[in-house]
């Protein structure tokens, strides 16, 4: 089960962000990703790795214990 997708949707929506401006940060800290790509992650459809779950808690301004609900 993937909790981090709901979870990153969620931090992303209370910012007040669109998964557009959210890719746009996430390329500026080196990950060349697209809105829909962050779709498939949110909705749980995409597996987020390591590397990429550090990417998007920098881009979120979120610690990583939110993105796994633990916060």
């Amino acid at each position: 089960m993937n909790i981090v997708g709901k979870n990153i949707k969620i931090i992303r929506e209370r910012h007040g962000i669109t998964q557009e401006q959210l890719a746009v940060q996430l390329e500026v800290l080196g990950w060349k990703i697209d809105r829909f790509l962050i779709s498939k992650i949110e909705r749980g459809e995409r597996q987020v790795k390591d590397r990429e779950i550090l990417l998007l808690a920098d881009a979120l301004h979120a610690k990583v214990n939110e993105l796994f609900g633990r916060e």
